[in-house]
């Protein structure tokens, strides 16, 4: 993958950064009306060590499954992670996978809290 490439996906993954609020707001739907209050969970959850973010840029249960809330919450997250990962794979021409691990490692993992948890490569869990 060139360094433009790379850079390109980095900058687009700006839009996820966080809990991907942004990336889910980019889904014009019903629920996207309700981001905050996904944003709000999720963000509590990363402080319990509920959730955390995964190698592949995407939020992932570290403990359990979480109530019906929490997943739906994860859920709509994701979803806009996904989205904006392939548009930004489209672009690059890249796979969806490429774009979700740079994402990770150029925009999640340098924001994450001290205390937050996240997966590395590997599958193992840890803090940060």
């Amino acid at each position: 993958m060139k360094t433009l490439s790379v850079m390109k996906i980095a900058l687009t993954a700006l839009m996820i950064a966080g809990s991907g609020v942004a990336a889910t707001a980019l889904i014009a739907t019903p629920a996207s009306a309700d981001v905050a209050t996904s944003k709000a969970l999720v963000d509590a959850a990363k402080a319990k060590g509920t959730v955390g973010e995964q190698s592949d840029g995407f939020l992932g249960f570290v403990h359990g499954a979480g109530d019906a809330g929490l997943k739906a919450a994860v859920d709509e997250i994701n979803a806009g992670r996904r989205e904006v990962y392939g548009q930004a794979a489209a672009k690059n021409g890249v796979s969806v996978d490429a774009a979700g691990q740079s994402a990770f490692t150029n925009v999640i993992f340098p924001k994450l809290s001290a205390g937050q948890y996240y997966r590395d490569a590997s599958g193992a869990w840890k803090q940060k």
